[in-house]
């Protein structure tokens, strides 16, 4: 090092360019490039396995929480097969009421309770649960609105209710995001069929020719009519198989992108999941509210006692509301950084890995663009994928994104980009000022669960091993977002692969960003990537763990 100095005197390189060289060779060495893909040479299969998905060998065994998926995904039934259109659940029949009588004025701080009663599309009540609705308590005039709880009672009916956390006027809204037998269909696809998508993997010769298959995450799924590549990845253990180029050999791998969405519906699945019947606004059924402070009181907001934000806190439900467009948690006492200079003064020394999906790369854009000082690093990589760099030289901070890797839907990217979480994990020293961040989800909603429970299993074991080296390390998991509605996205997929989320890093040390509650509680359209207002104040939670109010964590 001593050496390098000198040469960098001897050329005059200016402090700030200095510390970005410096950070390129930390980056070179702890991000590997396109020269060092690490997954062994793959074999030719001789015939694709006989089984499912189930076939594929765990390096990790599942944790408790996740071995008894039927539990833990449990969903209320729907009875019957091909149930006719118009028996299933309609969002223009059904309704939905006070469960008490009317007041002329609600008190902060307590909730407001309401029956919701589903009906088909002659009006009917239904008999049995199983519909996914959305209920919302919203104040317009307020930029404000909270997540209702909506309770199945899977009978027809839905017991809803909604904390009342800020005075003012505020309106119920609720939407049928899919009817039971919507659901029915998803469900059956979601463990039924081994893949809804699948990939293009590109094979490349010594001369340039060039070869394009189908892969995913079995071998069935190639669509192969002979022999397999697989792919095992040497620090995770995960799986990925190609069907064999015609003449080139399966170490010849160099590129992957996405590929079709298959057929998987028939045209009364396709009824069923059809726009006109989904997420839709229910008629509405309760007039506005008003809320007032209680005698008690001297805030306008309801506001659980204060906490520092600090890793392995309980989460209640819900999570937390806005107000004036400002996300408030009710988990513990978030944080608005509104200036640079804020964001600036809590990332102050910090190394910040992010790995995940492209709802995460929008966080590490809205830092990017909000502080100007944080200067990108121009690494001559896909910026779909990554990975992306950014360093501020002033404050010794560092902040990257990297994709996770299969399966992966992007555009055209080296296979060498695509490393698994467990392998960055594992190549992390951690400490107090190490800051990693994890977004999964979007990417496993075309597959069955088993495949993103086992893919959990790993990261949480590579988890638990760096903060059993250093306990000091935060660790924080975003969760899914609201967006997608359709068979190969929908929120229902969404909503189980968030409560895997949770069961596999419950038990350990780590702080929530509820993104499925943050991107559901204000009267704005879904989006799978949402708006600043939103990236902002999810950003500004992430932030709020970095740098608690009141005291550090541990003091």
């Amino acid at each position: 090092m001593g050496s390098l100095m000198e040469q960098f005197k001897k050329y005059k390189v200016v402090p700030v360019a200095l510390f970005i060289l410096l950070w390129m060779v930390y980056f070179i060495i702890s991000w590997p490039d396109s020269s060092s893909f690490r997954y062994p040479a793959p074999y030719p299969a001789s015939k694709p396995p006989s089984t499912s998905v189930e076939f594929a060998p765990l390096l990790y065994s599942l944790p408790p929480e996740l071995t008894n998926l039927t539990h833990l995904l449990y969903w209320p039934p729907t009875p019957g097969d091909q149930v006719d259109f118009l028996a299933s659940t309609s969002p223009l029949t059904s309704t939905y009421h006070l469960r008490g009588p009317a007041q002329a004025s609600y008190t902060l701080g307590k909730s407001l309770e309401a029956i919701l009663v589903a009906r088909d599309h002659k009006g009917r009540p239904k008999i049995h649960g199983g519909d996914l609705f959305r209920a919302q308590l919203l104040g317009p005039d307020l930029k404000a609105g909270v997540a209702g709880d909506i309770q199945d009672l899977e009978n027809g009916t839905y017991l809803l209710s909604f904390p009342l956390l800020w005075a003012g006027k505020a309106q119920v809204q609720v939407r049928l995001i899919h009817s039971s037998e919507a659901v029915a269909v998803l469900r059956r696809i979601w463990r039924e069929k081994k893949a809804t998508v699948d990939f293009k993997g590109y094979f490349r010769g010594p001369t340039g020719a060039e070869e394009t298959v189908i892969c995913n995450v079995d071998p069935q799924s190639t669509e192969a009519k002979g022999r397999t590549c697989q792919y095992r990845d040497a620090d995770s253990g995960e799986l990925w198989f190609c069907a064999q180029p015609p003449t080139l050999p399966c170490e010849s791998l160099v590129g992957h992108s996405s590929g079709r969405y298959l057929k998987v519906t028939t045209q009364h699945d396709d009824a069923l999941l059809a726009w006109n019947v989904t997420d839709k606004v229910l008629p509405q059924g309760i007039s506005p509210i008003q809320i007032r402070i209680a005698a008690t009181r001297n805030n306008s907001l309801a506001l659980s006692p204060p906490h520092p934000c600090c890793p392995g806190l309980p989460d209640p439900k819900p999570s937390g509301f806005y107000h004036q467009d400002v996300w408030h948690s009710l988990t513990c006492s978030s944080r608005s950084f509104s200036t640079s200079d804020s964001i600036l003064g809590c990332l102050a020394g910090r190394v910040v890995h992010m790995m995940g999906d492209s709802t995460l790369r929008q966080w590490w854009e809205y830092l990017h663009d909000t502080v100007p000082s944080l200067k990108p690093v121009d690494l001559h990589v896909t910026y779909q994928t990554g990975p992306l760099m950014a360093v501020e030289p002033t404050r010794n901070i560092v902040l990257h994104w990297r994709a996770h890797g299969w399966p992966l839907r992007s555009l055209r990217t080296p296979v060498a980009s695509l490393h698994s979480v467990v392998r960055e994990l594992g190549g992390l020293a951690g400490g107090p000022h190490t800051v990693v961040v994890l977004g999964l989800g979007a990417h496993f909603t075309t597959f069955p669960p088993t495949i993103f429970a086992r893919r959990l299993a790993g990261i949480r074991a590579a988890v638990a091993a760096l903060l059993a080296r250093e306990p000091l390390t935060l660790v924080v998991i975003k969760l899914a977002n609201t967006g997608y509605k359709s068979v190969y996205g929908s929120d229902w997929f969404t909503l189980q692969l968030n409560r895997l989320l949770r069961a596999a890093f419950a038990d350990l040390r780590v702080a929530f960003v509820d993104a499925w509650e943050m991107t559901s509680s204000l009267a704005l359209p879904d989006d799978i990537h949402p708006g600043r207002l939103i990236v902002s104040n999810e950003v500004n939670f992430l932030l709020s763990f970095l740098c608690p109010a009141e005291r550090p964590c541990g003091s």
